[in-house]
């Protein structure tokens, strides 16, 4: 697993993640960014990655409304995704990270449907592009979040993944624990955000280590089941700015890493004993 975080395109980016020791970051190029001033840039990207040796290990778009109110694909979000899978590939960025909105009007069973045709798009147009398409389990612009939508829309779509963030499950009073396990083997691209609940409402996202999710539980069923892919760090608290955010990023480095084994582990055989 590579411990990278969400970050800009710009120097200032990498050079933030190479000087944390994290091997990667994200991007959110969300409904407010400019795709095609995107992919202009992505010259200049490919020379930060070498320069820091940071990988881009995620792309995703979050916000887009994709569908119109008639339920019909939106041509300029399309492409939008299309231009971004490729810069993905150029990048050797392995996940894009997706959601489908809900178009009011239409069934749940047809609300499916679209969304099963927009992401079938979206995997035809990546196919041979070494970029895996994920939808992301958070409902900005988007309702593809849990079991009941993957069901009917991954069990359609064999190739298409999750990016995982086991806070909206909590925020949902879901259980993340059973998600990860009944879905592991479809997630793609996992956020390492925390979550706090008092008296039953939520409270804030501090920094993972200070929080109500338990890490150890959800890396075990990460590791059983061969996930091998980013974690990517998302300072999201409304209260830890500032100097205190700044450590609070740190905190969550040194409280994941101990995590992650190293690539060149080199013991074998197995310590079970019956």
């Amino acid at each position: 697993m590579k411990l990278g975080i969400i970050q800009g395109w710009d120097e200032a980016g990498f050079q933030y993640a190479a000087s944390k020791g994290l091997e990667a970051v994200e991007f959110c190029v969300n409904h407010n960014y400019d795709s095609a001033a995107f992919v202009r840039q992505v010259p200049q990207i490919k020379s930060y990655i070498e320069k820091y040796g940071v990988a881009v290990g995620s792309m995703g778009r979050w916000g887009q409304v994709r569908i119109d109110k008639n339920g019909e694909v939106i041509p300029s979000a399309l492409l939008d995704d299309q231009r971004l899978i490729d810069a993905a590939s150029a990048l050797g960025c392995p996940v894009y990270n997706v959601g489908c909105n809900w178009t009011q009007g239409k069934t749940f069973e047809e609300n499916c449907q679209i969304a099963i045709e927009y992401f079938a798009k979206l995997l035809a147009y990546a196919e041979g592009k070494n970029v895996k398409i994920a939808t992301v389990n958070c409902g900005w612009e988007n309702f593809v979040l849990t079991p009941k939508e993957w069901n009917v829309i991954h069990t359609a779509l064999p190739e298409l993944g999750i990016k995982y963030d086991p806070s909206h499950c909590l925020n949902r009073r879901g259980d993340y624990l059973k998600e990860i396990r009944d879905w592991c083997k479809r997630i793609y691209h996992f956020h390492i955000k925390g979550a706090m609940y008092i008296d039953g409402e939520h409270f804030d996202d501090p920094p993972a280590g200070l929080d109500q999710i338990h890490w150890g539980p959800i890396m075990n069923l990460l590791y059983i089941n061969g996930y091998d892919g980013m974690l990517s760090i998302e300072p999201h608290s409304g209260y830890w700015k500032g100097k205190m955010g700044q450590w609070g990023v740190d905190f969550t480095i040194r409280f994941i890493r101990p995590y992650i084994m190293p690539a060149d582990y080199g013991e074998a055989g197995s310590p079970y004993m019956p």
